[in-house]
């Protein structure tokens, strides 16, 4: 699981662990089964010897012990294993639960990203905020580029380990999943390179986007 939150990803390593994983299953509590979960699930490692009816039956078992953030796991878990695979996911017990949690975060909106979108405005598009996508995931900004749905993350500093420029576990596994399961382009601002822009007019920040984007400049190319 610490791997995982770092974004680090042996697979040779998580294959490994599979076995003593499983013997081990009856010694697990709520955070611990959910946190094995979400780990092989950011690794990608298909493991059917140890999620199996056991595991999904130790989780039904222990479902009003699950806190917040492992029920979150969870349904990203779920994604996993149901919609990126074939696999059994999880009961109904748990299921609307774990998708309940994950829907009911707030977003706070940074500066950095109402910045972003109201440059995406700038350029001609119409940025819907805060999208939920069925997936459960919430995008920053959605805009339609050339006939498609495109997702724009305005990634922070929080998505990145120590506030540097290596995506967390949990940035990556959202990077994956929108476009695997939601079936969009995803995008990202990375904060240190609008930081960069910001010292400069908005004409190199709208230039960023429209690079980023695929854009054609129509107005500036065409004369």
């Amino acid at each position: 699981w610490a791997y995982a939150t770092m974004g680090i990803v042996d697979k040779q390593l998580f294959s490994s662990f599979v076995p003593t994983s499983a013997k081990l299953m009856d010694s697990y509590n709520n955070q611990a089964l959910a946190n094995i979960a979400w780990a092989y699930a950011l690794a990608n490692i298909d493991a059917p010897t140890l999620f199996n009816d056991v595991f999904i039956n130790k989780c039904v078992e222990k479902k009003d012990g699950f806190a917040i953030e492992a029920l979150r796991q969870l349904h990203q878990w779920h994604l996993w294993q149901t919609k990126e695979n074939s696999n059994t996911g999880l009961q109904i017990e748990l299921l609307d639960s774990s998708y309940n949690v994950f829907t009911s975060e707030h977003p706070t909106v940074s500066k950095l990203q109402e910045d972003v979108v109201a440059q995406l405005s700038s350029i001609g598009l119409d940025p819907q905020e805060e999208v939920l996508m069925d997936s459960g995931y919430s995008i920053d900004a959605l805009v339609e580029v050339n006939g498609k749905k495109v997702g724009v993350e305005v990634d922070g500093p929080y998505h990145f380990i120590g506030k540097g420029t290596s995506p967390l576990g949990s940035t990556i596994l959202k990077r994956r999943q929108v476009p695997s399961i939601d079936g969009i382009e995803l995008v990202s601002v990375p904060y240190w390179e609008w930081n960069e822009l910001l010292g400069k007019d908005e004409v190199k920040r709208q230039d960023y986007l429209r690079e980023l984007l695929g854009l054609v400049e129509d107005n500036r190319n065409d004369t």
